[in-house]
């Protein structure tokens, strides 16, 4: 791999004038110690960890800033300039001559560095995959609600600006909150930094309850709660009306797991969220290419990376496509921030740029973050009258779009609007991909893989819902990784995009007929089970293809329900299209994308991100008493010799086509025969 940057390079970056360079002023380094006990990895060696606070001013009349929603509101410095400050961690081979001159990128999770769990970072090295590779891995805070911290944890908050109007006077709008399954008479509000009440008056909000509500959002049983009835407090120890509390509500009669609860109320003080993205761009623009910050203090990695190569997962992969999406990629020098993308397991995009939005949530109802594209080239939205944009529209137009790899697993179809994505809003036919993306399908996997190994298991004792779904993603992404990396590195295409395509018949609507869903005794149905994209009216301030902007209809009318499709399965119920885990290749069971809700308000639906797994049958009689349509594993593997000579064959087919690490691929068959050794599986 290359080691140094060319020559030419660096005596351009020692020649920059510092005021051309990344928007960071100033690097406090707080502890600088050796990493993991010392350990040394590869022929990078050691490692150390370095953490600190950057401090950043940004250019509100920038055309690179003033995407950021309520920028003009943010109060500014002397220079008329914005300030944030942000937590980063760096983790770096001591000698950086050693390294292979890509800096991992690590998009935090909710502030937390265990947000590329399949690579092993953080905190634990695990068995030191990434580092083996001689990269150095960085992190920093970005999400306005989580706080920049002082401790030393590796919690990573950020520090931005609150919106005020020009005279000092406060910024207040509605939004919305929605909770279920309650026990108890207090409830917390959830992402309450940003979004304080404005006023403690129940008289001032409405608060719903309701007995059920459809996919599509449709209420029934919905009753009024009187404001005399509920309070802006805390009644765990106080009955009610309780201690006043903006930070929670409190129900005289207090609350009924059955139900759904829905509250308006008026906010103030929003935080200026995008700014979180502008940071990001500014803090791996100062690691790649500044020389030093405003005080002199150098950057430890200047010189010595050619490559950075960014990843998040779940939340964080959703906040890299909107950092894509809002032309972040493009540092305020017009260069290139991140070479390389990989979208992990993320369907949708979020509430990273809203007035008064919540950047945690999820795929919920009214939740903000699949109004803008979910495809990566431009597409025109007629369903839901937005004009041509993709993902990529404004890095395409600076000509800073990275090489991208998206890697989706069950639940980012059934739940995150995945699918939508591959076929836009029509469902009529699969949208191309633009030449830098690849984008891969772990079929039958919970949302982020499952724990592995070759147990049989047991089946979910409730008829309603399915067991834990052990299938893995985790050998799978750090092959896509490796590949990933040599793109970025070497210009080495990485394997062609598999995944579930309307073309040849692997991705079709969802219900049990269409995909041939097979009848299986004591398991639920996928029948209205998928997580709809609504089409909402926002109001005339929300900017649908950024997703951005301020949400002025709350909560907001759905004037469109587009129905996702979903993988096809076989005649075992297992997920066709995509790459397959060498456990779902030598299945022990039926491994589904989905399971529903149980009970209360939204029973029957997608229960978030969760994923099912139903064992196959030891024996044909026991099938056969059972009524299970599936084979039996007496009828699939006679013995486990049989078993393991298949496993090896499909091992070496998955190296052969990149989607297995020859060292992932020794473990897993190693780990195969000692499990199966210990279980005695096939043994009648």
């Amino acid at each position: 791999m290359t080691k140094h940057l060319p020559v030419f390079t660096v005596l351009l970056a020692l020649t920059l004038p510092a005021f051309l360079e990344a928007r960071i002023t100033q690097i406090t380094i707080t502890s600088r110690v050796a990493a993991f006990n010392n350990q040394s990895f590869g022929t990078a060696g050691q490692f150390e960890k370095i953490k600190g606070i950057a401090s950043g001013e940004l250019d509100p009349k920038d055309r690179r800033n003033a995407v950021i929603t309520d920028i003009q509101f943010a109060p500014k410095n002397s220079k008329g300039l914005v300030e944030y400050r942000t937590n980063f961690t760096l983790v770096k081979p001591v000698d950086m001559s050693k390294s292979a001159g890509v800096l991992f990128y690590n998009i935090v999770n909710r502030g937390n560095h265990q947000g590329v769990s399949t690579l092993h970072v953080g905190g634990d090295p695990g068995d030191g995959f990434l580092y083996k590779l001689g990269e150095a891995v960085l992190w920093s805070g970005w999400q306005g609600d989580i706080q920049l911290t002082s401790d030393g944890s590796d919690r990573e908050g950020i520090e931005v600006p609150t919106a005020r109007n020009a005279d000092g006077s406060l910024i207040t709008g509605p939004v919305w909150e929605r909770f279920s399954g309650v026990i108890g008479s207090t409830q917390s509000l959830t992402g309450v930094i940003g979004r304080v009440p404005a006023s403690l008056e129940t008289r001032k909000a409405s608060l719903i309850s309701v007995a059920s509500e459809t996919p599509a959002g449709e209420k029934f049983g919905v009753v009024t709660i009187l404001p005399t009835d509920w309070a802006f407090a805390d009644c765990r120890t106080t009955a009610f009306p309780g201690i006043p509390d903006a930070t929670r509500i409190c129900l005289r009669e207090g609350f009924n797991k059955d139900l759904l609860y829905e509250l308006v109320y008026t906010a103030k003080d929003p935080l200026i969220l995008g700014v979180g993205m502008a940071a990001t761009r500014d803090l791996v623009s100062f690691f790649r290419y500044a020389a030093k910050d405003d005080d002199g203090r150098a950057n430890p990695l200047f010189g010595t990376i050619p490559h950075v190569i960014a990843m998040g997962e779940s939340q964080s992969g959703r906040f890299g496509k909107a950092f894509l999406n809002l032309g972040f990629n493009e540092d305020e020098n017009g260069k290139i921030v991140w070479d390389g993308f990989n979208a992990r397991i993320a369907g949708m995009q979020g509430g990273f740029n809203i007035r008064f939005a919540r950047p945690g949530e999820m795929a919920e109802l009214y939740a903000p973050g699949a109004d803008g594209p979910l495809w990566w080239d431009d597409y025109t939205d007629r369903l839901r009258g937005h004009v041509e944009w993709g993902i990529l529209h404004r890095c395409k137009a600076s000509r800073t779009c990275p090489k991208i790899t998206e890697t989706y697993g069950g639940p980012e179809y059934w739940y995150s609007h995945g699918t939508v994505g591959i076929t836009g809003t029509s469902a009529l036919s699969d949208l191309p991909l633009p030449d830098n993306v690849r984008r891969y399908y772990h079929p039958g996997t919970p949302h982020g893989g499952g724990r592995g190994g070759f147990a049989l298991g047991t089946a979910s004792q409730d008829p309603r819902i399915f067991a834990t779904n052990p299938n893995p993603e985790k050998e799978t992404d750090r092959a896509l990784y490796v590949a990933l990396v040599d793109w970025v590195v070497h210009n080495i295409p990485p394997p062609p995009s598999v995944y579930p395509q309307i073309a040849n018949g692997t991705l079709v609507q969802a219900n049990s007929a269409a995909m041939g869903w097979p009848n299986i005794p004591h398991a639920p149905k996928p029948d209205g089970v998928v997580n709809p994209v609504l089409d909402y009216d926002y109001g005339s301030e929300f900017r649908y293809n950024d997703d951005s902007g301020i949400i002025t209809n709350v909560p907001p009318p759905i004037k469109n329900v587009v129905a996702p499709l979903v993988p096809k399965v076989d005649a075992d119920g297992n997920e066709t299209g995509g790459i397959a885990s060498l456990l779902m290749r030598m299945p022990l069971g039926t491994y589904t994308s989905w399971n529903p809700i149980p009970s209360g308000a939204l029973k029957g639906r997608q229960n978030s991100l969760q994923a099912g797994y139903i064992p196959f049958a030891k024996t044909k009689s026991e099938r056969t008493i059972n009524g299970d349509p599936r084979l039996s594993l007496e009828e699939r593997y006679p013995d486990a010799a049989t078993y393991y000579g298949k496993a090896v064959r499909q091992a070496n087919d998955l190296v052969q086509h990149r989607f297995l690490l020859p060292e992932d691929a020794v473990r897993l068959l190693n780990q195969m025969v000692t499990e199966l050794e210990a279980s005695k599986l096939f043994e009648q």
